[in-house]
Order: C-alpha cells, then structure tokens, then sequence
C-alpha cells in the first residue's frame, strides 16, 4: 500500500467556504480510495456550489485520479454537498474495480484478440 510515504489528497471549493464536516467526510471517503487501490498518486476533489441551477443540480462534485496509467476523472451534481461527495467515491470507486478487472483480465490472456475480449467484457 501507500505506507512509505503519505496520501495526497486536494479538497477545493469553488464558489463556497469547506467546512470542517466536509473536509472531515471527504478524508473519509477518499481512504477508502487510497485502501482499495496501492497505486494512487493522488486524489484531487472539487466541489462547487452554482446557486443559478435548479435545487436538484446545486452541488457538483468533480473527481480526479492520478494513478499509473491513464488518469480516471468523475462528476456528480446532486442537491446536498456531502450526498455529492459520497456518490463521487461510489463512481471512482466503481472505476478503480473496472481498472483492476481489465488488468487482471489482459494479464491471464496473451494477443490482440484477447485484448478485444477484455474491453467486450469491459463493456458488458
């Protein structure tokens, strides 16, 4: 894991104030990130308050993982910051499984076709 040297983690806010409670949740949330995957560089979380959208769209909460590899990046817009916050984890987290799972299915079989099966996989 990522023992050696500590998680590097950005929480931002765009167009309102973080408040101890989000930043605590957003730590919170992003461990379970940095457990799940041992090759994270690091975690970049954004959250922007738009109070010209609907109430159902307030919050948007943008996800960006710096990893070995291609960087996997994420966005949710929901009404509350902490629902946001939560579902982005969810997302990411669903992705990091996808990223594994495609590894570990091009790395048991050899040769272009077994590429082309990985992604069908992928995409079912």
């Amino acid at each position: 894991m990522n023992d050696n040297r500590a998680h590097e983690l950005i929480v931002s806010g765009i167009h309102m104030d973080l408040t101890p409670s989000i930043e605590t949740f957003v730590h919170d949330k992003a461990e379970r990130l940095f457990r799940h995957e041992e090759q994270i560089v690091r975690i970049r979380v954004e959250i922007e308050f738009d109070p010209k959208q609907d109430p159902q769209h307030r919050f948007t909460a943008k996800g960006h993982i710096e990893i070995h590899g291609p960087d996997l990046n994420a966005t949710v817009t929901t009404d509350e910051a902490h629902k946001s916050v939560a579902l982005l984890t969810d997302k990411l987290d669903r992705m990091l499984r996808r990223r594994s799972r495609f590894f570990k299915v091009k790395r048991h079989r050899t040769g272009m076709k077994a590429d082309i099966e990985g992604l069908r996989a992928l995409i079912a």
